[in-house]
């Protein structure tokens, strides 16, 4: 069996998790004591203030380094059981060569569209592709929560029903009225290149010890995964995924198929100044009864730190720390997912998003990921250009619904 690191193995995750709930205790005592100045005199002392603001910042810091950990823990370590699709010897053995010396026999060239294309190079074996694979699901948001899928075309064309079939009620020998077809619309999720440029030098690419496979899927991880992340929430669909804040909006309720759904704040730039959590729960209630089970939040760390002074009618807080290793932090009972390309709040902006993203945002991984290896243009470094096409776009436009922070 393939050796893992566990969670509750994990010391720096166990120690992170008592970091954070030590912090957030702290946090609600002197945000408390914040709120009860305000309330007798209006204001709170500045020195309070600045604690609370400090202790926020702790709790920040403990649960960005519980989820670098817990994102560490699904790694899998090096070594152990090979994948259960493995390339034939003779292709690892080329590949192998390929990234040490540069030769290319045995290896499948995948050339670009013309000779300016940036889609050239040689197709890395499933192994490679795995591993880089496995590092993205680990270190991407957003491919944590949204559906993952691998075709073998450069466009994915998906039917979707924009309105069902009708149904109706008869007697036993009653005739049968012809009711109305479903009425059907087709998505188009197209694939980009995504790429970088990892450069080793000789010596470590000779050394026996290194696991090209795994150097390789390292060193593009965090390049790969913060353009993938920034395209899923924001990108313009232009040679990039479109992102789900990229999409029409239109206030809850009137939206058309096309368009998400927005729920207004209270006030511009700004949560309402009174029972802020209540919007909250508007936009929980949002989405039909069918996408709340498997809801989630999704904004980033500056409206986390925001939303985690709200209390509820009964002046218990409606932010909870996790619990446990494995699990997340939660909002009114929902996880919440931190994505740093989330907008901040301001005026009209849709910092928060609620929905469940594995029916309503759908990723499209182009099979192949192609390596050109380049000993000339950075010597004595040899680069690795390495090529991913990725797509990605709103699937469901019911299940994802955005809070404005707008008046109305």
């Amino acid at each position: 069996m393939k050796e893992t690191k566990t969670v509750s193995g994990n010391p720096e995750a166990r120690a992170a998790l008592h970091e954070m709930m030590a912090a957030f205790e702290a946090f609600k005592g002197a945000n408390d004591a914040r709120l009860d100045e305000i309330e007798k005199k209006a204001s709170a002392d500045a020195l309070l203030e600045e604690k609370v603001a400090r202790i926020d910042q702790a709790v920040a810091g403990a649960q960005a380094r519980l989820d670098r950990a817990l994102s560490e823990s699904r790694r899998p370590m090096l070594g152990g059981e090979p994948p259960a699709i493995v390339a034939a010897p003779e292709a690892k053995a080329a590949w192998d060569g390929y990234m040490k010396s540069g030769q290319s026999y045995g290896l499948e060239l995948k050339a670009g569209l013309s000779s300016a294309s940036n889609s050239a190079g040689y197709v890395v074996p499933p192994e490679t592709e795995r591993a880089i694979e496995r590092r993205l699901m680990a270190g991407s948001p957003m491919r944590e929560i949204a559906t993952v899928r691998t075709v073998g075309s450069g466009v994915f064309r998906k039917p979707v029903s924009t309105a069902g079939v009708t149904a109706g009620w008869v007697a036993e020998t009653a005739a049968r009225p012809e009711t109305d077809p479903a009425t059907l619309a087709l998505l188009e999720f197209s694939s980009a290149d995504l790429y970088a440029c990892p450069a080793a030098t000789q010596s470590l690419l000779d050394d026996a010890l290194i696991d090209l496979d795994e150097w390789l899927a390292a060193e593009v991880e965090d390049a790969f995964a913060a353009q993938e992340t920034a395209a899923f929430v924001s990108g313009d669909g232009v040679n990039k995924p479109k992102g789900f804040l990229a999409y029409a909006t239109a206030t809850e309720g009137t939206q058309t198929w096309g368009q998400i759904g927005t729920v207004a704040s209270g006030a511009a730039g700004a949560f309402a100044s009174t029972s802020p959590a209540d919007k909250l729960i508007d936009l929980i209630y949002a989405p039909k009864a069918q996408y709340r089970p498997n809801g989630r939040f999704v904004m980033n760390r500056r409206t986390v730190s925001a939303v985690r002074k709200f209390k509820d009618a009964d002046g218990a807080y409606i932010w909870s720390p996790a619990t446990r290793p494995g699990e997340t932090a939660s909002l009114l009972g929902y996880p919440v997912t931190e994505i740093e390309t989330m907008p901040d709040v301001a005026a009209n902006s849709l910092s928060i998003a609620f929905g469940d993203f594995s029916r309503g945002y759908l990723i499209v991984d182009r099979a192949g990921v192609r390596v050109l290896r380049d000993p000339y243009s950075a010597k004595p470094y040899v680069l690795f250009y390495t090529t991913k096409r990725v797509g990605g776009g709103v699937q469901n436009f019911d299940a994802i619904k955005l809070m404005k922070f707008a008046a109305s």
